[in-house]
Parts: C-alpha cells; structure tokens; sequence
C-alpha cells in the first residue's frame, strides 16, 4: 500500500505525540477533522494506525512489510478457491487429456460415483501415459492417477499459506479443496499456485475485502 504525503505525515504526528486526537491532529495540519477522516480510517483499517474511546489515535509500530505479512497469514482458502474441475475414475486416459486442454488447468481430480476424490492426474501422469504404443482410449485413468492416502488436500477453513506450503513440499500444481462426509472426501473446489498470484496481486492493490 503506498501511502499518500498527507497519510505520510499524520503517521509522523502520531508517532511522536500519540496518543493524540483526530481534532489534534488535524490542528497540526491546519485542517478540519472532517478532511482528515478518510485518511486516518484508511490509516487504521490499513493497521498503521490505531484509536480507542476518549483516548485518540497511536501508531501500532508495525511497518508495511509486517502488516503484509499478517494480512497474507490470515487469509483462508474458501476466499479464493476456484471451481474443481473433475473427471470420474472410469473415463479414458484420452478424455483426461482433452479435458485438460478443454479447461486450460494443469491438475484433474478423480471422483468416484459419490463425487468423493479418488485420485489426482497431472500433466506429468498424462504426459508419461501418452508416451508408448497403448491405445488411450482404452485405458482408463484410475490406472495411471496417484490414488488416495497418496494426496495432499486442503479444506475450507485452512490458511492460504498452509495450502500454498504444501503446493511447494510437494511440487504440484494444485491441491483439491475437500469436505469430510460418509463415503469419504467430496472434492468442493481448488487451489493452484495460480491461485497463490491472485491473493498476492488482489493484496498488492487493495482489492481483496
């Protein structure tokens, strides 16, 4: 976030004399509260800055890099996953392939007739599969996929950055979003290291709520 001349300067205020209120600082500017207050809720809302009752505003202390970093840590993976794009275990490895370059992902995941995950197809899993002789119409995916424990998932309610460790640990393209339910693991969405660049750039400018 980078911050106007005026925000500039009200930090230094702060920083100096804060406890202080709205209406001292805006003495100090020669301005009216009034035309401080988008600036100083920018300032707060940002973690900059912050106010309690009766008290007046202080500066936190923290610099853009550190109110970064919390902002990234506190992200969770239902704000950003995409739609899962999935194929059952019983189609063709040449249906996988076409579904692949259909959709423009790197990463298929395998449901069973329940929609619960089964396996995961990479590009490297279709790649090694077309290299040979065997006819891929007539071999089914479940043959080739990495198949279950074998997987590493993410559910809802996990941090972004937890999600995005296990896409560098493991060096994949994708992780399945899953819920818990009887039959096993309902694949509900994706992440992808595409993913990861979004929150980084929806950060970066401010469009992230």
């Amino acid at each position: 976030m980078e911050l106007s001349k005026r925000q500039e300067q009200i930090i230094e205020i702060v920083k100096g004399n804060g406890p202080i209120t709205g209406e001292h600082i805006a003495d100090r500017l020669n301005l009216t509260r009034a035309t401080l207050r988008p600036d100083l809720a920018i300032l707060t809302m940002a973690g900059y800055l912050d106010a309690r009752p009766r008290v007046g505003y202080f500066y936190t202390g923290k610099t853009g890099s550190e109110l970064l970093t919390e902002k990234i840590k506190k992200f969770k993976v239902h704000e950003f996953l995409q739609v899962p794009v999935v194929v059952k275990d019983s189609v063709s490895v040449y249906d996988a392939i076409s579904t692949m370059f259909l959709e423009d992902v790197g990463t298929l995941f395998v449901v069973d007739d329940n929609s619960c995950l089964t396996g995961v197809l990479s590009r490297k899993d279709l790649l090694r599969a077309s290299i040979g002789q065997q006819n891929l119409s007539a071999v089914p995916v479940h043959i080739i996929m990495t198949r279950m424990p074998n997987i590493a998932v993410c559910r809802k309610d996990d941090l972004l950055i937890d999600a995005a460790q296990k896409l560098i640990t493991r060096q994949i393209d994708g992780l399945p979003v899953v819920k818990e339910i009887d039959a096993g693991f309902e694949v509900v969405g994706r992440v992808t290291k595409t993913t990861m660049t979004k929150a980084l750039v929806e950060l970066t400018i401010g469009d992230h709520v």
